[in-house]
């Protein structure tokens, strides 16, 4: 289904999973670098093709940029972990970006829509509106009509309570 397709609320609905997608993946990363980390056994990165992170002289460890690119599924317990974290990571990012991209032109179909709708209501309206005013018309000719009733039965009782001139 397209994206466009969608109303706001399940793009919003969408990018909510996905957004939660994409912690989840971020969490694994974290947790999969600290099970690293922690892990003296696979410090030892020159023996199963990982770069390390090396010490200045603050006790800051700086990452090498390549630490992470070249670990492979076998490259150690916490390798394949992190590359699979960091595959969902990229995968719900993306599908994130592409949630987040559809929202305008969801907007932009959701604006002509409701401009369709709201002529279409005021089309009706202005239906309902005509046929009101030509109820009120015939009602308004109905009541000057018992209005006119009403006068001439006033004027026979006041006729008939007058004393008779004689």
């Amino acid at each position: 289904m397209l994206m466009a397709a969608k109303s706001k609320q399940e793009l919003g609905l969408e990018g909510q999973r996905h957004l939660e997608e994409t912690i989840n993946a971020a969490f694994q990363i974290l947790s999969s670098m600290n099970d690293e980390l922690c892990n003296p056994a696979l410090w030892s990165a020159n023996s199963n093709g990982h770069s390390t992170a090396a010490l200045d002289g603050t006790g800051d460890a700086s990452v090498d940029s390549s630490s992470h690119s070249s670990e492979g599924a076998g490259g150690g317990s916490g390798g394949g972990a992190l590359d699979e974290a960091r595959l969902r990571y990229r995968s719900a990012v993306a599908s994130l970006r592409a949630c987040i991209a559809a929202i305008p032109s969801s907007t932009q179909e959701a604006s002509v829509l409701d401009v369709k709708m709201d002529e279409d209501e005021i089309e009706r309206l202005e239906e309902q509106a005509s046929s009101l005013r030509k109820e009120l018309e015939s009602k308004n000719k109905h009541l000057k009509l018992l209005i006119d009733q009403l006068r001439y039965l006033i004027t026979d009782i006041a006729m008939w309570q007058s004393p008779c001139s004689a």
